[in-house]
């Protein structure tokens, strides 16, 4: 039997892949992050399926139900949010059931900086503006932050920062960053993207503290960098007519022939 790993988005049920469903409506027992996954997906368990909140349960518990459900000959959907590849604790799992030689697989989700970026109506790479997109966070209780990834390191860069679990020291995020970007850099918060109750506040960077005005608690993701103002006049070649490209040949001028 294997256990099935899959991120089931940033929120809105139908934001999780039509492979995440499937497996969901085909596992007899389902193992859930909390409030943080919509009761909507719950609902496409098969009927009589086990169903577990797993926010109560540490490590050992969660694979307790996962060995046991293996015993039995049954299939786990082990649901996430997002995207499974960042912040999931997916890894420590993984690393037990190896040991165990337990099978599972991974199914990839939406990741919740994407869905803020749709909230945004926003491309967060603009040529020559910016070109990268940082996804990183601040120091927290579950996790301590690698010397050398600070914010202020990512900013000197300029890319467009997207920045998890850290709406609680929003006042600091801003005060490390205004030197880089500037106290205009456009800025944002998205909290809950893609929920119901979705909210977006958009604001200069020195002033975006200012205007949360400690309404966000936590499900918001803080976004900063240029390329938030959108692309402008900025043009890649990628449409251009005189881009020379396997599908789209360049149109040569006659005088050229």
């Amino acid at each position: 039997m294997t256990i099935h790993f899959i991120g089931a988005g940033p929120g809105a049920a139908d934001l999780i892949t039509v492979r995440g469903r499937t497996l969901v409506e085909a596992c007899p027992v389902c193992l859930y992050a909390g409030s943080i996954v919509p009761p909507e997906i719950l609902s496409w368990c098969p009927p009589g399926a086990r169903i577990v909140d797993t926010a109560p349960l540490d490590l050992d518990a969660i694979l307790e139900e996962m060995i046991g459900a293996t015993a039995r000959g049954e299939d786990v959907a082990r649901l996430h949010s997002g995207d499974l590849s960042v912040w999931s604790a997916m890894g420590e799992q993984i690393a037990r059931l190896d040991a165990l030689a337990i099978p599972y697989t991974v199914t990839p989700g939406v990741p919740s900086f994407a869905a803020a970026a749709a909230a945004l109506g926003r491309e967060l790479t603009v040529p020559e503006i910016a070109q990268s997109v940082v996804l990183t966070r601040t120091p927290g209780r579950a996790s301590k932050m690698p010397e050398r990834e600070r914010l202020a390191a990512f900013a000197a860069t300029g890319a467009t920062l997207a920045i998890h679990l850290s709406i609680h020291k929003l006042g600091e995020v801003v005060a490390e960053l205004v030197p880089f970007y500037g106290a205009d850099c456009p800025a944002a918060i998205v909290y809950r993207a893609s929920w119901p109750d979705e909210t977006v506040l958009r604001a200069p960077l020195a002033r975006l503290a200012e205007e949360a005005g400690g309404a966000f608690e936590r499900t918001a993701l803080i976004l900063v960098g240029p390329a938030l103002a959108g692309a402008g006049e900025a043009r890649s070649a990628l449409y251009s007519t005189g881009y020379d490209r396997r599908f789209r040949p360049r149109a040569i001028p006659e005088g050229e022939r």
